[in-house]
């Protein structure tokens, strides 16, 4: 049943369409190790089990597990590590003001059955996605400039830190998409990575970080901001630029979840959530 997760979370399926896909290719049978005889779990039983791993709340042991494996296979946390953060879409919530707020308070609005408030995500936030126009080498001086972009999304936030050696996940993490992500920080860093360097975007830069690495022995390598309504002095630009080399490492990883598997948040709650992202971090 574990593999038939596997499954879902490589090429993003339903559960409904689990099942068809499982009863259609060969490949995913032998996979599963089913002949052609064989019994395949319907949607029903694929839900039930996935329910079970969300109230046992497993995904941590199993994340523990795979890491362990990892390191007997030879593949330690070496070289220090890079963390970083992004939003993962889940359905939007057509929703009142009035619901809104009190949704945001942690009620359940007025007026809502059981059965309604079971459909829907009170979890989930919306959060703004910030993107920075470049002019192009060689542009027109006297064209138009591109527009820099602010993008509302909803959904969760998938925290992640991974290693620099291998470019493999060690810790990972959800929350909902409003999280700020440098309050994540102490709970990425793992301290059986053998480099002591952790890189990361402006978004973790703090005293208290700062501090906290410091106190674990470990070199930050994090993006330094600029001023407030200054331009950015060209040294600490140019060691921005050293740091980002590395640490766009992590952006690879995001770009096979989202492109190649398609990692979206077809579930309701953060605790379904926590389980469907930890899902695609293990694969």
């Amino acid at each position: 049943m574990f593999k038939i997760l596997v499954l879902q979370a490589l090429y993003s399926l339903s559960d409904e369409a689990t099942e068809f896909q499982i009863k259609d290719r060969l490949s995913f049978q032998r996979f599963l190790g089913l002949g052609l005889d064989g019994t395949v779990p319907d949607a029903t039983t694929v839900w039930l089990f996935r329910e079970r791993l969300v109230q046992a709340k497993a995904i941590d042991k199993l994340f523990a597990r795979f890491d362990a494996v990892l390191k007997d296979r030879g593949y330690l946390a070496m070289g220090g590590q890079i963390i970083d953060a992004t939003v993962v879409l889940a359905p939007k919530q057509r929703n009142t003001e009035a619901e809104k707020t009190a949704i945001k308070e942690g009620r359940v609005p007025e007026g809502w059955k059981p059965a309604k408030a079971r459909q829907k995500d009170r979890d989930a936030r919306w959060s703004i996605k910030y993107s920075k126009a470049k002019v192009r080498e060689g542009a027109d001086p006297k064209a138009a400039k591109p527009v820099d972009l602010a993008i509302p999304m909803f959904g969760y936030k998938n925290h992640i830190g991974i290693d620099k050696a291998h470019g493999l996940i060690r810790t990972c993490g959800a929350s909902a998409a409003n999280a700020h992500d440098g309050a994540r920080l102490p709970d990425l860093i793992s301290k059986g990575n053998t480099g002591s360097g952790v890189w990361a975007d402006t978004a973790y830069r703090s005293k208290k970080n700062e501090a906290f690495l410091a106190a674990g022995m470990f070199k930050s390598h994090i993006h330094q901001r600029r001023k407030p309504r200054r331009p950015m002095p060209e040294q600490i630009a140019k060691a921005n630029t050293r740091r980002s080399k590395i640490r766009a490492h992590v952006e690879h990883v995001f770009a096979g979840q989202k492109h190649r598997m398609g990692l979206v948040v077809r579930t309701i709650g953060i605790v379904r959530a926590t389980i469907k992202i930890g899902m695609a971090n293990l694969v």
